[in-house]
């Protein structure tokens, strides 16, 4: 999911009112983040909703690790697939969050080429890790309810720590390439990045040689594990939802559809988000590209922000564990 984020037009940059007075002096081994071209002046107070949206989820994974680790009757599939997921959240909210923040409240606007390169590496790998939890979370949905008297059996926790090794390093493995090769390519144009974050396509594109091997093998990766991932998701949910019309209390069906709805809701602003910018990557060249970047930079936002909402607070579990700690505080 990667490159599911970003390619800018060339007429960004001429949007740039807050450019360096002389891009010669930028130092070979430094970019320069533009921020969102033509809303320069209203980068503080983008900011504010950012923060507010990164503070709620850093508390709200980690309370999700943090309960989960401490109450033993949460160690079931679901809730192990949760902490992955909220890991992973974290990771990929942290390696652009404070940087962002540096760049819309402090004008911190330059980044040295291996940070990132290593932005680049954390955002792309771990968004297609969050796709592949998203996955492994439907699976045991699916399960779940489909066949209830096996689940124990089919998700054991050795199978469930195989499945979350291999979406890592499908992660890992697909997208280890991406800062090698932009690590080789010479940089001879300007090293204005039209972005809020080291964004894979907004990077190659300042090469001064040909890449469109480069940005086929990214765009190939991307499609094939999004739509991969979508499919067996869809596929998931379908099933469990002609289970679910099948039940005969209509009290346990209505609070199954309750669980699986939310859940879709996460899913589809994640894939919408990805879908919308990666079509313009191939055919949004009318898009503005304050419209391109404030998408992708909600790509990175929203799942980690809404998240711990809809698995955590709405988790019944989990609720309950965290109402009765603030109890026991007060008291």
């Amino acid at each position: 999911m990667e490159t599911l984020r970003g390619v800018l037009h060339p007429q960004a940059l001429g949007n740039a009112t807050m450019e360096p007075a002389n891009k010669s002096q930028l130092s070979p081994n430094t970019f320069w983040l533009m921020g969102i071209p033509g809303l320069e002046h209203l980068h503080v107070w983008i900011g504010i909703p950012f923060c507010s949206m990164y503070i709620v989820a850093v508390m709200g994974n980690v309370t999700i690790l943090t309960v989960v680790r401490a109450e033993r009757s949460l160690h079931e599939p679901m809730f192990i697939f949760l902490c992955m997921l909220s890991v992973t959240d974290l990771v990929l909210s942290t390696s652009t969050l404070p940087r962002m923040l540096c760049l819309f409240w402090m004008g911190d606007h330059d980044i040295a080429f291996d940070a990132c390169l290593a932005q680049m590496f954390f955002i792309h790998s771990f968004t297609a890790m969050e796709s592949g939890f998203f996955l492994a979370m439907a699976i045991d949905r699916y399960v779940a309810i489909c066949d209830p008297l096996r689940h124990a059996t089919i998700l054991t926790h050795s199978r469930i720590a195989q499945m979350g090794v291999a979406v890592a390093l499908r992660g890992v493995g697909f997208f280890s390439p991406h800062p090698i090769l932009l690590k080789q390519l010479p940089y001879c144009r300007t090293r204005i990045i039209a972005h809020t974050y080291c964004e894979f396509m907004a990077v190659v594109k300042l090469a001064c040689v040909d890449t469109g091997a480069t940005k086929r093998y990214s765009l190939s990766v991307a499609s094939v594990i999004g739509s991969c991932d979508g499919f067996f998701i869809a596929l998931s949910y379908v099933l469990i939802l002609r289970a679910v019309f099948r039940l005969p209390s209509r009290e346990a069906s209505l609070k199954a559809l309750g669980t699986c709805g939310s859940h879709v809701c996460v899913i589809l602003v994640f894939y919408s988000t990805a879908v919308f910018t990666f079509l313009t990557h191939r055919f949004g060249y009318n898009v503005a590209p304050r419209v391109h970047i404030f998408i992708a930079n909600m790509y990175l936002l929203v799942p980690p922000f809404l998240n711990p909402i809809v698995y955590g607070i709405r988790t019944k579990k989990i609720r309950e564990y965290v109402l009765s700690f603030l109890r026991i505080k007060v008291s």
